[in-house]
């Protein structure tokens, strides 16, 4: 199907984070909905209250933020504002297909070098690569860390599970690239579905070390809402002769469940099939020196130029 992209009227675009399970409080998101079209996206019901489907809707109907880049750049310009990290993007890929026509990310990415703004990102996507020089700018001053997400190596899962995302080996060259450029990159394994791509975990992390990312993090399979239906459906059309067993991995890790919303355990699980997928992570992650994270994106440049700025408006005073 054609997608379809609706421009975003949205007065601000700078979204505080409440979770207390998230490592970090502030999220950008250019678009609205993904092309990618990743049948288990926890993001999918969002599409909702807009008055769409999480379904087809959520991958063909995009809502591109144009004034992205004019309305963070007028909230980073703040007084109140000191440079905290952000993450681009919770809701969304920030380079999902469109993004190479409508360059909303990469506009996003010249306001954070301009002024020195901190930024994580997260995507599966290889067109990340393209911002080398933004990426590069802000690694000088160590305000930047990106994460390359691989759900599985095998592409005929890749291209069922997550039918317009980077293949698996293009994501690959991503950490690569990256890495060769000097610009810290992780591993995200998300998200692990028991009993499909569980298996995987420790050929993943080996192929991403490889490649040259430094840190590693999973995410366990999350299927909030309407998901649950939509997720089943495709694990019974895709591969009926085991989507009984994977649904029953599935509740092995949520309690007999299909999700469960409480802080925390909705990234992880609960039960013993839970934490055997977390042992299984862990051991790998230390024996490859993957298991601790990045060190905070530092905001010293950023205030080093917001002083500057103030100090400039201070003089004019004078002037």
């Amino acid at each position: 199907m054609p997608t379809r992209v609706y421009r975003d009227r949205s007065r601000s675009v700078l979204n505080e984070v409440e979770s207390p399970d998230l490592p970090f409080r502030w999220t950008v998101n250019p678009y609205r909905g993904c092309e990618h079209g990743c049948v288990y996206c926890y993001a999918r019901p969002g599409h909702e209250y807009l008055g769409l489907s999480s379904g087809l809707d959520f991958e063909t109907r995009i809502l591109a933020k144009m004034d992205a880049p004019e309305l963070l750049r007028a909230e980073l310009v703040k007084d109140a504002w000191n440079g905290e990290g952000i993450v681009l993007s919770g809701v969304t890929d920030p380079y999902q297909p469109i993004e190479r026509e409508l360059r909303i990310t990469r506009r996003v990415l010249e306001v954070c070098v301009e002024l020195a703004q901190p930024v994580s990102l997260v995507t599966k996507n290889l067109l990340i690569t393209r911002d080398l020089d933004l990426l590069g700018a802000l690694a000088a001053y160590h305000a930047v860390h990106a994460a390359i997400s691989i759900t599985t190596l095998d592409n005929r899962l890749a291209s069922t599970m997550e039918p317009r995302a980077s293949s698996p080996t293009a994501r690959l060259k991503a950490i690569e690239t990256l890495a060769k450029a000097g610009i810290p990159v992780s591993v995200m394994v998300a998200p692990v579905v028991p009993a499909l791509n569980e298996p995987e975990i420790p050929a993943i992390l080996r192929a991403a070390k490889a490649a040259g990312a430094r840190h590693a993090g999973y995410v366990l399979l999350r299927l909030p809402h309407q998901i649950k239906a939509l997720f089943l459906d495709w694990l019974q059309r895709e591969f009926p002769d085991r989507a009984a067993h994977v649904e029953s991995a599935i509740r092995d890790t949520r309690d007999g469940g299909l999700y469960q919303s409480d802080w925390k355990v909705r990234q992880r699980g609960t039960g013993p099939r839970s934490q055997q997928i977390a042992d299984l992570f862990k051991v790998f992650a230390r024996q490859l020196g993957m298991d601790t994270w990045p060190e905070p994106k530092s905001p010293a440049e950023f205030l080093k130029r917001k002083a500057d700025r103030q100090n400039r408006g201070q003089l004019g005073l004078f002037a």
